[in-house]
């Protein structure tokens, strides 16, 4: 009789156990902190946007910790390649700029990541703009003078940029393209060395992302031309676009939005998405990127997928024209 009670005991607990197996499983997501993975440094201009996002993340996923991680080098892929190999179970997830997923791709030689087979878009957060900007000291007070001058004096202009491969890089390569202009470019190693010689004139323009320019617009110690979306900058109502400015059809917008690795659940990345669309739409993170000039940008994945793809053939047709490549 004790055996045989003991036999049943047994079974419970073993089926106890078996319950609670999948219970425990399937805890709500998200249980842990999330990392959220930066392609670039500290104080960049993704870094911002990744900071100013986390911040409004965390209450709208149960107050969850979002953790920011700055995986800066290789041209944007060191940071890309670790979201592409992590875990498919939304505890590692990156922000994907435009210079990532649309331009650095078609630079790089052999990049250890397949972008649409090895990444999951799952929502854009911004869309933005370039400022073409030159020192308050400078000559040239609208793109048509900058024009004329440049095809006047072939190769003597100076045009600054973050880095190679960076959207200034290129929006830059598209203006010389579109204006028939030969114009030297100087990379530089990040957004801030090359703003510092902007204004003290040792480069005479750049096209740089207004999350990191639009400061200094304000300020007056630089002056801002023209902005390179389709539309002018709610920051910026009274600066046209260079379209407007004499470049007709020039159109040069950035984004920036969350990858994942490829395989999560739908479910995650659904639940992302929509956590990600309600962040982008307070008041505190509205009020931040109108500050900066940059709009939120709420949609599906498959809207992130459609623009990734769409702005990635076309940076793919500049960078070869223009024969860039980075080692």
């Amino acid at each position: 009789m004790l055996r045989k009670f003991g036999s049943i005991a047994l079974s419970l607990l073993a089926a106890g156990a078996l319950w609670a197996q999948p219970t425990a499983s399937r805890a709500e997501y998200p249980d842990k902190p999330i990392h959220l993975i930066v392609p670039q440094a500290a104080g960049s201009a993704t870094d911002t946007v990744a900071r100013i996002l986390a911040a409004e993340l965390s209450p709208q996923l149960g107050g969850q910790n979002i953790i920011v991680e700055d995986r800066p080098g290789g041209a944007l892929t060191i940071g890309i390649d670790i979201v592409a190999k992590s875990a498919p179970d939304g505890y590692t997830i990156g922000v994907g700029p435009i210079g990532a997923l649309a331009i650095t791709r078609h630079m790089v030689a052999k990049l250890p990541y397949n972008i649409e087979k090895d990444l999951q878009p799952i929502a854009l957060i911004a869309r933005g703009h370039l400022m073409l900007a030159v020192s308050p000291k400078s000559q040239f007070h609208s793109v048509k003078e900058l024009i004329d001058y440049a095809k006047a004096n072939p190769g003597k202009l100076t045009n600054a940029s973050s880095s190679n491969s960076s959207p200034g890089h290129v929006g830059g390569e598209l203006f010389k393209f579109m204006t028939g202009t030969q114009i030297q470019h100087v990379p530089y190693r990040g957004g801030a060395p090359a703003i510092n010689d902007l204004i003290a004139g040792r480069v005479d323009f750049m096209f740089e992302s207004l999350n990191s320019i639009s400061p200094h617009i304000k300020s007056g110690s630089l002056r801002g031309l023209a902005v390179s979306g389709d539309t002018r900058s709610i920051a910026f109502p009274d600066i046209p676009t260079v379209a407007e400015a004499g470049v007709p059809g020039y159109s040069a917008p950035t984004w920036s939005g969350v990858i994942g690795p490829a395989g999560m659940p739908r479910p995650i990345v659904d639940k992302l998405n929509a956590a990600i669309n309600r962040a982008i739409q307070t008041e505190a993170f509205k009020a931040r990127f109108a500050a900066i000039g940059d709009e939120p940008a709420p949609g599906t994945p498959e809207d992130f997928a459609a623009i990734s793809a769409k702005d990635s053939a076309k940076w793919k047709e500049v960078v070869e024209r223009a024969g860039v490549k980075l080692d």
